[in-house]
């Protein structure tokens, strides 16, 4: 018999272990919600879902809840005959309906369900599985499965030899898992081997219509579903993800997506669109040939299945390997059609993820020149109208991309690309003023896009980004000033009518990013090559700061620096001030840099410091003459010259020095 009428309910809660699930009760919850990310779940509703299940209940009750509650007494009570009955009556009912699965809660359904889960009979277990597959839609009811100790059962039912009662166990598993603390307790009752186990079916079973497919087929494909189902819910963990990677998903993901049952792709697509977050998996996924597939079902006509891969490929892209595997595979028509396409405009995830996927695709210098040939530019410009922050931020990704090439340049501009840019700074979206400031700086190297940005005060605005809080948003800004001040108009009255803007650029130098000196080194550099806006930042003592900077590692860093310097050495005495504040040895070092851009503003920085003879004494003592030597062999002529330069300098000051001693000896 199956009920409280004839066997004790068990009491999971004083146990020290429950079935394959150790140590579960062991300790309190409280602590384990600080061991794993996985378990922060709220122990109780909000006071608005409270609410609305108040408002359900005062409605007008069915005669249907009644009913259900009579069946659920007959659970309690009956034998296993009668359970079993009752079970099958119950879903006859529409159990996704609220207040019917109320019914089973309120008379405390639940606790009999998951004690059923326990018994031998597999009809019972079918039937009580059958029941929870379907009232764990509720975020409620899952929440008292996790407390009742469900889990651990659900997961031994998965190794089980019928596969009807494995499929029913990982649908309900598909539900339940929604709750963090639930996708925990899987992954430790080994739930999720057992899960990628059921993934592993025949080829021919994958690429044959369903009509076509044998009853034991079918209940394989079903099978396969039900689990590809309940993994796509696991993935949101990444220690779930970790161990699905190794339980050997991978391989049988990539067979999945060749197959011709779309239910099936779906939730493997899913799958794979959340575990390519993960840098492991998108090299396996890479390995694999899955691309091809991915891009394949982007052709379909199912929305869901859009969504799922283009959001995988926003994800994978960013390799240079996945992207050229992308253009291969037919994979930026299809994307491109997604975006031209005004009917999904309503749909987000969808837009979120083709503009990602061709803003990632676009870093590729061949796809760029595919894209035009779609005429992107103004797909993507007509976009720029969109209000969702994060297609925005895509979209200006894509376009930053596109821009590095001039004719795409004149492209936005004649799409009326740049106003919509200029109007979108005024965004407080980091992200989406971080490309902002990328996609302005590659249009203000076009001398006809900048005077358009000049008459939109597009530089005023650039500028003010320096005060965002985002890194990466000073950066792209600072790095966006320099072809807007140089290819300005009147670039040094531009700067000089902006009140505060060199004080704020200075002030910049005191940051502990180095992304961020390193661009503001950059700024400095072109702002300084007017004298009048020398003189300003020599005032702001930007030597002194530029000086505290000279001990760098990095390249990036150390490139700019010295192109600072040498901008701003040659006024006033500050190339004496430098060398008193000893800088030169430093930058000497930069020379041993692997970098030849570094070699070049190192040595235009040494030109100019070498007009101080005390700083030729220095790089000498340094060593820095062999160096120069080297960089007079280069190909790059402003690095031939400076290093050409600073050398005379110090042979000038090398021959005036001998024919000082000359005239000491003869006197």
């Amino acid at each position: 018999m199956i009920g409280s009428g004839t066997a004790p309910r068990r009491q999971r809660k004083i146990r020290e272990q429950c079935g394959s699930c150790p140590d579960r009760f062991s300790r309190d919850k409280r602590q384990v919600v600080v061991e794993d990310s996985d378990t922060t779940e709220e122990e109780s509703s909000t006071d608005e879902e409270e609410r609305w299940k108040d408002v359900a209940r005062a409605a007008e009750i069915p005669a249907e809840y009644y009913n259900i509650q009579k069946l659920v007494k007959y659970i309690k009570a009956g034998n296993q005959t009668a359970t079993i009955v009752s079970l099958c009556c119950l879903q006859d009912y529409d159990l996704r309906t609220q207040i019917n699965q109320f019914a089973i809660q309120d008379i405390g359904g639940l606790d009999v369900l998951v004690n059923i889960l326990e018994c031998n009979d597999t009809k019972c277990c079918l039937g009580a599985l059958s029941v929870l597959s379907d009232i764990t839609l509720n975020i409620d009811i899952r929440k008292t499965i996790v407390d009742l100790d469900g889990i651990p059962l659900i997961v031994d039912i998965l190794s089980s030899s019928m596969k009807d009662l494995k499929t029913m166990a990982a649908e309900t598993l598909s539900n339940v898992s929604k709750v963090r603390l639930a996708r925990k307790y899987v992954r430790n009752c080994g739930g999720i081997s057992k899960l990628v186990d059921l993934l592993d079916i025949k080829m021919s079973i994958l690429q044959t219509p369903r009509d076509q497919l044998t009853v034991e087929e079918i209940e394989c494909l079903d099978m396969a579903r039900a689990g590809a189902r309940a993994l796509w819910t696991l993935a949101d963990s990444k220690h779930n993800m970790e161990q699905m990677r190794k339980s050997g998903i991978v391989p049988l993901m990539a067979n999945l997506l060749k197959s011709v049952h779309i239910d099936v792709v779906i939730p493997i697509m899913g799958t794979v669109q959340k575990c390519s977050s993960e840098p492991k998996f998108q090299l396996a996924i890479t390995t694999e040939g899955m691309i091809a597939d991915i891009v394949n079902h982007l052709k379909s006509e199912c929305i869901d299945l859009k969504v799922e891969g283009s959001s995988a490929l926003y994800k994978c892209a960013f390799d240079a390997t996945t992207r050229d595997l992308v253009r291969e595979a037919g994979g930026l028509e299809p994307l491109v059609a997604i975006i031209k396409d005004k009917s999904i405009r309503e749909n987000k995830p969808l837009l979120r993820g083709a503009t990602g996927a061709i803003w990632m695709c676009a870093m590729s210098d061949e796809n760029v020149k595919e894209l035009d040939e779609m005429n992107v530019i103004h797909h993507l410009v007509t976009l720029l109208a969109d209000e969702c922050d994060e297609v925005l931020t895509n979209v200006t990704g894509a376009l930053s991309e596109c821009v590095r090439f001039q004719d795409n340049r004149e492209a936005v501009q004649r799409a009326g690309g740049l106003p919509a840019m200029v109007a979108l700074l005024n965004s407080s979206h980091s992200p989406l003023l971080e490309n902002l400031a990328k996609a302005i700086k590659e249009c203000a190297e076009d001398p006809d896009s900048m005077r358009e940005l000049e008459s939109l005060d597009a530089v005023r605005l650039v500028w003010s980004l320096l005060k965002n809080n985002s890194p990466r948003v000073q950066a792209n800004a600072a790095y966006a000033i320099c072809p807007c001040v140089k290819n300005a108009t009147d670039s040094a009255e531009l700067v000089r009518s902006l009140v505060g803007a060199m004080e704020l650029v200075v002030g910049l130098l005191k940051s502990k990013e180095i992304m961020v000196l390193s661009a503001v080194c950059a700024a400095i550099a072109t702002i300084a090559l007017d004298q009048t806006n020398l003189a300003i930042l020599t005032d702001l003592r930007v030597i002194y700061k530029l000086a505290d900077l000279v001990n760098t590692t990095d390249d990036m860093l150390r490139m700019n620096l010295a192109a600072a310097v040498a901008a701003c050495a040659c006024f006033g005495n500050n190339t004496e001030e430098l060398g008193r504040l000893r800088t030169v040895t430093p930058i000497v070092t930069y020379m041993t840099s692997e970098n030849p851009l570094v070699h070049r503003t190192t040595a235009m920085a040494l030109e100019k410091l070498s007009m101080d003879p005390q700083n030729c004494i220095t790089m000498h003592q340094s060593g820095v003459v062999p160096f120069l030597l080297e960089c007079i062999g280069s190909t790059n002529k402003e690095l031939q010259l400076a290093a050409a330069g600073c050398l005379r300098n110090i042979r000038e000051l090398a021959l005036r020095a001998e024919e000082y001693m000359l005239k000491i000896d003869d006197d």
